[in-house]
């Protein structure tokens, strides 16, 4: 039905692909045989969302948020969330200055191109609450003062699920402001005994080197708008929400916001590899990263055998957790649904 022609040469993926590819290998530096999650991770970096990192204790998940702030060669911020933390302390306040009988806004720490918001969970929901607008619109209002954020902006938030005394679980309308929710893992021996030779070294982040200006994280994230999404491939994403909506264990199902960033991150997916069109394996590849945390299961879910581990996913915390249920109904509504027949 759409034979739009592609709006970037095959010459320009190519270059996006060997920037990608680097600097997948520098943060591959720090997170030692991850390199799937650290690219799902610039994925969403060059899609212009936000990345929640959901594991267990000593996985990495602070590691991979510092190197990819590392290799911008931008502004970084981190915010470590306590049941204490006030709104002001993540946006900042007006003080007084006594020089100039007036009141001036000292930013907070949200004032950053990457921001890392260290276990999120652990703060008050109206802490939380004060990320929503940054996260949106990349604006920040204080006293009534509206306050623009550079481009790019990016939080990558970090939360532990396996802990939840003195946790505050993200409500859905947060949890849907972040464009994919990934884990990282238990490394394999081979990469854990490489992480213990060299024990020595504190802080693996600190030798990952600046490859991309702030600048030209923007530039990459304009390229991949480019990208050509064919019309077999926009349906199969209606097609598969739509099936996420009517499923008898689903009671939240995807919303237009989840189908526009599971397009997004599939053209960036796509021309990371080199391509300017998105296939519909990059949708399949995409869709639980993008979509598990956006999908509501009903209480008896749990307990009607939608429950368990999903393994390979990033999701596999144990049977009977909301996470592993929700990915793997969204494993079984994805094989319900027929692909695109022109591939």
């Amino acid at each position: 039905m759409q034979t739009e022609a592609p709006r970037i040469s095959a010459e320009e993926a190519l270059k996006f692909k060997d920037l990608f590819d680097r600097m997948v290998q520098n943060v591959g530096v720090a997170i030692l045989g991850k390199e799937e999650p650290i690219r799902l991770a610039l994925t969403c970096l060059l899609s212009g969302g936000h990345l929640l990192l959901e594991d267990y204790p000593g996985t990495g998940k602070t590691s991979l948020a510092k190197a990819i702030a590392q290799i911008v060669d931008g502004r970084s911020g981190r915010i470590q969330f306590t049941p204490d933390l006030l709104p002001a302390d993540v946006t900042g306040v007006h003080v007084y200055d006594q020089e100039k009988r007036s009141f001036e806004f000292l930013a907070g720490p949200i004032f950053n191109e990457i921001v890392l918001a260290d276990e999120i969970n652990r703060a008050s929901p109206k802490t939380q609450s004060a990320l929503l607008q940054v996260m949106e619109e990349a604006k920040v209002t204080v006293d009534g003062e509206t306050h623009e954020l550079q481009s790019p902006f990016m939080v990558i938030a970090t939360q532990n699920p396996v802990e939840h005394a003195g946790t505050y679980p993200l409500p859905e309308a947060q949890l849907d402001r972040f464009l994919m929710k990934i884990a990282l893992g238990y490394p394999d021996r081979e990469s854990l005994v490489e992480l213990l030779a060299a024990a020595e070294v504190r802080d693996r982040s600190a030798t990952v080197n600046r490859v991309v200006s702030s600048y030209a994280v923007s530039e990459l994230i304009r390229a991949a708008d480019l990208v050509t999404v064919r019309w077999g491939c926009l349906d199969y994403v209606g097609r598969i929400a739509e099936a996420t909506r009517n499923h008898e264990h689903i009671q939240l199902g995807v919303s237009p916001r989840g189908c526009l960033a599971l397009v997004r991150c599939a053209k960036t997916w796509a021309i990371s590899q080199g391509r300017n069109f998105v296939l519909p394996d990059d949708i399949d590849r995409l869709a639980l990263p993008v979509l598990a945390h956006r999908v509501t299961l009903k209480p008896e879910a749990r307990f009607d055998g939608a429950a368990g581990t999903t393994p390979g996913t990033g999701h596999s915390f144990g049977a009977g957790s909301t996470s592993a249920a929700a990915s793997q109904l969204l494993e079984r509504v994805l094989r319900s649904v027929p692909p695109p027949v022109d591939r």
